[in-house]
């Protein structure tokens, strides 16, 4: 999918990941951009330096996804391209909180139900639209110090999957956002720790793989090569990559991103 002309949607625009997306998608020549953060003056400057449109949503909440669908829909035009983005990361294992692993799971994965709850729909009727769902290399791999991290970003992708696979006759194209560490705030003062291993990439790189893989409608987006190989060893032999993971987190046990 070309994005000139195109109406987007990005959560968790006020900076970093989605802040570049709303930036280069405007540099394609997108039609018209929803900057989506709960830091309404975040996404509000992304939205003033590429003459998008700010909300401010808090996409833990299912009628608030509802209610900004419904807002672009009616101000800005149908949605093209609905990019989840938004994320969170909480460190620790299984002793995390219930409470920490709900809200966790409600912005991780939940957001990207919701989303698509509502647009498949639309999309479905309209004959086609996009979505891109961000999760980690996490979600193909794992977290060294983040259980509630690696299990929503697994769930993640599994969504995507399911998603790619059960509307993809109804023109509905899914993508899912896999990096390893981006210099975002979530990394702030981790870039010395495991997801930076094969360096810190900057968020506009990020954003061009987006536009690359929409744009040949292809199911990963791998701003990180060295994630593939991480995959096939990982399904070459489970036990030996396992026994890897055991020797990463011996040595960054205490990584929480």
């Amino acid at each position: 999918m070309e994005l000139k002309d195109k109406i987007i949607v990005v959560t968790g625009a006020a900076s970093g990941i989605g802040r570049a997306m709303c930036l280069r998608y405007a540099e394609e020549g997108a039609k018209a951009i929803a900057c989506v953060d709960l830091n309404l003056e975040g996404a509000q400057e992304t939205a003033a330096q590429m003459g998008g449109t700010a909300y401010g949503v808090n996409v833990g909440k299912a009628d608030e996804i509802a209610k900004l669908i419904a807002d672009v829909e009616r101000d800005l035009g149908p949605i093209d391209l609905f990019c989840s983005n938004a994320g969170i990361s909480i460190a620790g294992g299984v002793e995390v909180p219930d409470d920490e692993w709900q809200r966790i799971w409600d912005i991780n994965v939940m957001s990207h139900v919701w989303a698509a709850r509502a647009l498949v729909p639309l999309m479905s009727e309209r004959g086609g639209g996009y979505l891109l769902n961000t999760s980690s290399a996490a979600g193909l791999l794992n977290q060294v110090g983040s259980a509630p991290y690696g299990v929503t970003k697994h769930a993640a992708v599994g969504l995507a999957e399911w998603l790619a696979m059960t509307y993809g006759d109804q023109g509905i194209k899914v993508s899912v956002l896999c990096p390893q560490a981006v210099r975002t705030e979530m990394t702030r003062g981790h870039e010395d720790h495991v997801a930076a291993i094969d360096g810190m990439m900057e968020p506009g790189p990020v954003a061009e793989a987006c536009v690359q893989t929409i744009r040949d409608e292809r199911f990963l987006v791998l701003p990180h090569p060295e994630v593939l190989g991480y995959m096939k060893n990982k399904t070459d032999n489970y036990d030996r990559w396992i026994g890897g993971m055991r020797k990463l987190n011996r040595r960054f046990g205490g990584f929480d991103t």
